[in-house]
C-alpha cells in the first residue's frame, strides 16, 4: 500500500507577522513547503500545508509554542487543461465519496497539476481514483518535487 501523505495544519492567530514565523520555524529547520493554503476565520486562521518531511516538520511547530496537527491528504495528478478538476471530483462524487477540501499546485518539474485532496473516505477515494486512471502520487513523489 502507498504511504499516506501527511499534511499539517496549523491553529493561528490572524495578524501581521504569524506566517512568517511559521515559515522561518520551517526554514530554519530545513523542511521545505511543498503546498499550502490559508483560511481565515475573524482573528484566527488555519494554514494547511504538505512539506518535504512532514515529521520533522509537526515536530519544530509544535516545539516552538503552535497549535498542530497531521492529517491524511491524498496528492493526485490533474490535467492542467478545462475539465481536470471536474474529472476528479465528479468520479468521488459518483462514488459517494465527499471533497472535505482541496487546494492545487503547479510544479516546474510536471506537465500536470496536483490536487491535494482531503475526503470523507481515503481508501476509497484512492481505489476509486486509480480504477479512473487518475495518478495518486505518493509520499516519496511528493518530498522529491
Amino acid at each position: 500500500m502507498v504511504a499516506e501523505l501527511k499534511q499539517i495544519s496549523l491553529f493561528v492567530e490572524n495578524k501581521p507577522g504569524r506566517m512568517a514565523k511559521v515559515s522561518k520555524t520551517l526554514s530554519d529547520a530545513g523542511v521545505n513547503i511543498r503546498a499550502m493554503t490559508i483560511a481565515e476565520a475573524g482573528d484566527f486562521g488555519v494554514i494547511r500545508m504538505v512539506v518535504d518531511n512532514s515529521e520533522k516538520g509537526y515536530q519544530v511547530l509544535r516545539d516552538s509554542g503552535f497549535t498542530v496537527s497531521m492529517t491524511d491528504v491524498l496528492a493526485v495528478e490533474m490535467k492542467d487543461a478545462p475539465g481536470g478538476l471536474y474529472e476528479i471530483v465528479n468520479a468521488l462524487g459518483d462514488n459517494d465519496i465527499n471533497v472535505d477540501y482541496a487546494y492545487a499546485f503547479v510544479t516546474a518539474k510536471a506537465e500536470k497539476a496536483m490536487l491535494i485532496l482531503r475526503v470523507d473516505d481515503i481508501v476509497m477515494a484512492r481505489t476509486v481514483l486509480i480504477s479512473k486512471g487518475v495518478k495518486v502520487a505518493s509520499k516519496e513523489e511528493i518530498q522529491k518535487l
